[in-house]
């Protein structure tokens, strides 16, 4: 399975933070210090998934994301998931399974009707945006399946990207 990372718009650094703490393997990594990461056109001229795909988006990077995902599955190209991290206000849907991941619980509930199909996270206590991004592991919250009420557990976001992650691999 092909995993591409669409950041959002800030330093490559917090991308480099963002990859040590998960052990996603090889995947690829769109250049957001070089090109428009809400582009989906610049996404499908960087990135030729051939296989199963994976894409874990931030930010401005879950608007090209979600777009490209769909092109590449009219293409024939398998989308596995898309876990949508702070994307807020972006319209998530698509017949593939849609993760969201949030810095809060308002985020979470707000974005609830934009879409968004698969079990969800978001941060208790609230973190900042890019907290969510350049530290998951330090990041915890709830998990939240489909409009189900929000499980007891405690977990980091690092946990639960990876958790998702792995699930698709198995698949």
């Amino acid at each position: 399975m092909e995993i591409l990372i669409c950041p959002g718009m800030h330093l490559p650094a917090l991308t480099d933070a963002f990859l040590s703490q998960l052990s996603l393997g090889n995947c690829q990594v769109f250049p957001s210090d070089r090109f428009p990461v809400y582009s989906p056109q610049h996404l499908l001229d960087f990135f030729s998934p051939q296989d199963a795909t994976l894409i874990i988006a931030f930010s401005a990077g879950v608007v090209g994301a979600i777009a490209a995902a769909r092109v590449w599955q009219r293409q024939g190209i398998r989308i596995a998931a898309l876990i949508a991290i702070d994307g807020w206000g972006v319209p998530l849907f698509g017949e593939f399974p849609i993760h969201r991941v949030s810095h809060d619980q308002f985020t979470h509930w707000s974005s609830l009707m934009m879409g968004g199909n698969a079990t969800h996270f978001y941060a208790d206590p609230p973190v900042e945006h890019l907290t969510l991004w350049q530290a998951p592991t330090i990041v915890k919250g709830v998990v939240v399946k489909g409009i189900v009420k929000p499980s007891n557990a405690v977990v980091t976001a690092a946990t639960f990207i990876s958790e998702i992650v792995e699930h698709y691999k198995l698949d």
